[in-house]
């Protein structure tokens, strides 16, 4: 019993030194402690371009029952705070020195000692936990941001999970395992940003909603499941039932997003009112239509609100990769699509990719049956972009952006563009019933007139 009581006398004490002096009295919707970042200045789009967000600097914060004081000191920046499934650790960004690069660290809440996890040679930012004692986060390399996925544990080289020439953030790690990470619209070349998903071991990437339009940024899974995240200021989710976003009917303010939603359902928002020019954090109830301040400072943006508190593992998904170098695409109807394409219009599919200096390149081309099935074998772990063509050779509808398959994946698409609302058809696609072997178009510039057949 003295034992028991000397550690929770420990962490009571503990938790006191994390508090320090805030510039106003906070209305605590529950009695998790509260992680934030305060920087001042947010440039909320730079990563688009492979730019730092905060400029000049930032702190994450631990504010409970009284006064804020940042969790790491003595660190010249910090940000991007997400806490572990069983809360006694958080992961952060941080630069020790201005001149440094950004790095990922973890610090235990009991010690509040730090440990760097990488050792990037440019920055790494934006650290998510994933199960199995593993993390992910995004490296600038060549300028751009990529996604990579590590251990926790050791020091096995990192896993890419990102295969475009464009930037990519990861924003949160689904219930179902999936990345949920923002990048270019179109991907790879676009100016605007767009949420997707990918798994762990890089496979399965796809647009987490084909109703394409205004930058989306800054989302997070809540526990009823939708996914809520910004554009153009205001808050927005996508749930379930429905295959487009809808608008949520929040106070009128303009939103950093992020999102944190505490056990009694109040949602802590980062947003600023036409009273304030600065990013502040306040708690809202759905179906309410006043928030209420509750961390402000009137100096510094407030932003990345997150409860340390215990939080449901996602799930793990062992990988369905096979030892090729080489990966495997079937589309089962290409005439499927969002975009009406006119019976008997697609002859053949033509392969682009993209060399390390970014040139495009023909990959090659092959026919389509008349039911739109093809089947591809193409290069594994590089940005693709397929065009789909008529009999004289010209184009009927081309991809905007780029998309991958990881080396060993096989990806079978409902069509093109289709959405993921579509089911496929209970038939056998006619591109298998004439032959099980993909046309093969892992070297550039190759054409298989009959792998496929055509029309």
């Amino acid at each position: 019993m003295r034992v028991r009581l000397l550690v929770l006398l420990f962490a009571v004490i503990f938790s006191a030194s994390l508090l320090g002096s805030e510039k106003q009295p906070a209305r605590r919707p529950n009695s998790a402690p509260l992680l934030y970042t305060s920087t001042p200045r947010y440039e909320r789009l730079a990563w688009l371009e492979g730019a730092d967000r905060f400029p000049q600097g930032a702190t994450v914060f631990m504010k409970s029952n009284g006064p804020a004081r940042p969790v790491v000191p003595g660190f010249f920046a910090t940000a991007d705070a997400d806490v572990s499934f069983d809360a006694k650790s958080v992961l952060f960004s941080g630069k020790k020195q201005a001149a440094d690069h950004w790095q990922v660290w973890e610090v235990a809440i009991l010690t509040g000692i730090p440990r760097q996890v990488t050792q990037c040679d440019d920055d790494c930012i934006r650290p998510l936990y994933v199960p199995g004692e593993r993390f992910v986060y995004a490296h600038r390399s060549s300028g751009h941001f990529a996604i990579q996925i590590a251990s926790l544990k050791d020091e096995t080289a990192p896993l890419q999970l990102t295969h475009a020439l464009g930037d990519s953030i990861p924003n949160d790690v689904l219930r179902d395992g999936r990345i949920l990470f923002a990048s270019d619209f179109p991907l790879d070349d676009g100016t605007t940003a767009e949420l997707y998903t990918v798994y762990t071991d890089g496979s399965g990437i796809e647009a987490y909603r084909c109703d394409h339009g205004h930058s989306r940024q800054s989302s997070k899974q809540i526990p009823s499941g939708d996914v809520v995240f910004t554009r153009d200021g205001k808050l927005f989710r996508f749930t379930s039932a429905l295959a487009h976003e809808v608008p949520v009917r929040a106070p009128a303010g303009t939103y950093a997003g992020d999102v944190a939603e505490t056990p009694n359902g109040e949602w802590i928002v980062s947003a600023h009112t036409s009273s304030g020019t600065h990013f502040e954090l306040r708690t809202w109830k759905p179906g309410t239509a006043t928030s209420f301040s509750l961390v402000r400072d009137s100096k510094a943006n407030l932003l990345q609100p997150a409860l340390l508190a215990e939080r449901p593992i996602p799930n793990r998904h062992p990988s369905a990769l096979h030892e090729w170098n080489y990966a495997n695409a079937l589309c089962l109807n290409a005439y499927t699509s969002r975009d009406h394409i006119a019976e008997g219009a697609i002859a053949s599919v033509r392969l682009y990719t993209r060399d390390a200096q970014g040139g495009t390149q023909v990959q090659g081309t092959a026919q389509v049956e008349k039911d739109g099935s093809f089947y591809l074998r193409v290069p594994g772990d590089v940005p693709l972009r397929i065009e789909l063509l008529n009999a004289a050779g010209k184009t009927v509808k081309s991809e905007a952006g780029w998309f991958w398959l990881r080396k060993g994946e096989q990806r079978i698409c409902v069509g093109c563009h289709a959405g993921p609302e579509r089911a496929a058809d209970n038939s056998v696609p006619m591109v298998l019933q004439r032959s099980t072997v993909a046309a093969d178009l892992t070297s550039p510039h190759k054409t298989q007139a009959h792998a496929t057949g055509g029309h």
